[in-house]
């Protein structure tokens, strides 16, 4: 298909009167064209499309579609059938009424030529440049970031399953990849086995019997990569993805022991964020958190919380699910950095904040990271020793000296334990042991105190940070955090977002940015027509205190 831009054309007058007929009052999708206009251009799509062949869909009108499809929760079909019956779908896309729509079909191919094009992103992107235009996002204000998860588009198996399933995956995929080849090496019995889905088995009941069972399966994989791996064997078949899934697989759930295939044991698997448990989506991983698990993926919403504009979604970050919350604070300050919608206050839990994001938020984007930090959690600060915030710093000397005056004999960079640099601080062994406080500093058999303290920049950063958090103005400002919760429930709740749509984590952080960009529509429209926040639901009896008081 090629595109040939055109402007956007004008609601005609008959759409126009007979939808102002229908909702005189007007509704979401009406206001959002009165009031915004349109957000995307054709000619902003140009380079998904080749410049010969026959004419597409306008790719404007998809875009839009795909939002809209979103703000009612709709699938291809019902979006594609809503174009075509519903008098404000054809108001906001300047349709005539007796337009007849396209074929469902051209949503999930327009989905692949952004993805393709690495276009998704400004789905959202050119939201949030309309809303800049009208004065509804501020330049530096206040946003607040937090994350939910995400449960993949995959049935979950159990470990026989899992095993027997991705087998048969590999077989069908070289089954259309190399038919002949696949003829002459399969083994009579792998049609009945494999050519069913595998949770339709009647697994056996004896111990015994299910342990035959995986030694059947395992060496069944076995004999399949010995032969796409063999000398005789075209070369390209080991790259196929699901060959190389079973190929983890094996590796992951079987070892060779006295020449016997056996299958590990269940309490020592590999790492989650290796292992996979569907063949069909080998990057959904299993997480658990608190108390809840889950095989998906984890997606983080970033969103103003200025009190005189309505709270829009920024930013959009999909990552695998075994991924520290930590790892997106980076990643999303450089993405807000990009579309110049930094803030200056970015308010998160303490998931997303240590010592070093503090000064790399600060001194790269300037932006101050209002959370909580870990506490000091050494034996001295439970038991109202000497800590090491207690210690005094001459960083220009490089020494360091104790409550009890005396002053430290060593001063080292080093690395802990999870390669963060620090530095390794000791006092000497003779002033440490005749010490009448020693008792509250140390419990070191050879007698000193050795402390370990981040570098200048990340310690003082800490020290302020456990400063701030305890005075009554910084937990009135992390108070604004608790409304991402809201936001993480309507995402939820209206939009399925706590479901994936699609298979893997590309596909599905689409389906994130379309979310956000449809959560931003209706608190647009709820901006426009004056409804209220929700206020915070309490108790009966919570709800009495000031009475009490």
């Amino acid at each position: 298909m090629s595109l040939k831009p055109k402007k956007i054309s004008d609601i005609p007058e008959e759409t126009k009167r007979i939808a102002g007929l229908s909702f005189p009052k007007g509704n979401i999708y009406m206001q959002m064209r009165d009031e915004l206009g349109v957000f995307y251009e054709d000619a902003e799509f140009a380079s998904l499309f080749p410049s010969r062949g026959q004419p597409a869909y306008s790719p404007w009108r998809l875009a839009l579609v795909c939002v809209m499809q979103y703000v009612a929760n709709l699938s291809d079909r019902q979006a594609a059938e809503a174009v075509r019956a519903g008098i404000d779908w054809k108001y906001a896309l300047s349709l005539e009424l007796a337009d007849p729509g396209f074929d469902y079909s051209m949503l999930s191919e327009f989905r692949t030529r952004l993805l393709d094009g690495g276009m998704e992103q400004h789905l959202l992107d050119a939201m949030l440049a309309r809303f800049r235009k009208h004065g509804l996002l501020k330049q530096r204000g206040k946003q607040r970031t937090d994350s939910t998860h995400v449960i993949a588009a995959i049935r979950v198996m159990n470990r026989i399953e899992s095993v027997g399933e991705t087998l048969r995956a590999a077989l069908n995929s070289l089954a259309v990849a190399a038919p002949g080849w696949l003829g002459q090496v399969a083994h009579p019995d792998w049609y009945d086995r494999y050519g069913k889905r595998v949770e339709e088995y009647h697994f056996p009941k004896e111990r015994v019997a299910r342990e035959e069972l995986v030694q059947t399966i395992a060496q069944d994989g076995m004999a399949l990569l010995d032969a796409v791996y063999s000398g005789g064997s075209p070369y390209w078949l080991k790259e196929l993805p699901a060959v190389r899934i079973l190929r983890q697989k094996w590796v992951h759930q079987f070892y060779v022991m006295n020449g016997r295939i056996l299958m590990r044991e269940a309490k020592n698997p590999p790492p989650a964020s290796l292992r996979s448990n569907s063949p069909y989506d080998p990057e959904a991983h299993y997480c658990t958190k608190n108390s809840v698990s889950w095989h998906g993926y984890k997606v983080h919403l970033t969103e103003t919380c200025d009190d005189d504009t309505p709270h829009l979604i920024t930013h959009v970050h999909t990552t695998e699910s075994t991924q520290q919350d930590t790892d997106a604070t980076a990643p999303i300050h450089e993405a807000l950095a990009v579309k110049n919608q930094l803030p200056s206050d970015h308010i998160a839990d303490a998931g997303y904040v240590d010592a070093e994001l503090l000064v790399r938020s600060s001194d790269d984007y300037g932006v101050d990271l209002i959370g909580p930090v870990r506490p000091n959690v050494s034996w001295q600060a439970g038991e109202g020793g000497y800590t090491s915030d207690e210690f005094q710093i001459d960083w220009a000397n490089k020494r360091a000296t104790c409550p009890a005056g005396v002053t430290s004999v060593y001063w080292k960079p080093k690395k802990d334990r999870f390669r963060n640099p620090i530095i390794h601080i000791k006092f000497p062994q003779s002033e440490c042991r005749i010490c009448q406080n020693r008792s509250l500093c140390t419990r070191y058999k050879k007698g000193y105190r050795a402390i370990g303290i981040r570098p200048q920049a990340q310690y003082q950063a800490l020290l302020e940070a456990r400063r701030k958090q305890k005075t009554k103005k910084w937990k009135k400002e992390y108070d604004r955090r608790a409304g991402i919760e809201g936001t993480n429930s309507q995402g939820v709740r209206r939009f399925g977002l706590r479901q994936a749509r699609y298979i893997g984590l590309e596909k599905t952080h689409l389906q994130h940015v379309l979310t956000a960009a449809a959560i931003n529509v209706v608190r647009f429209s709820n901006w426009v027509s004056g409804v209220p926040l929700a206020k915070t639901r309490t108790s009966a009896f919570e709800a009495i205190r000031p009475m009490a008081a």
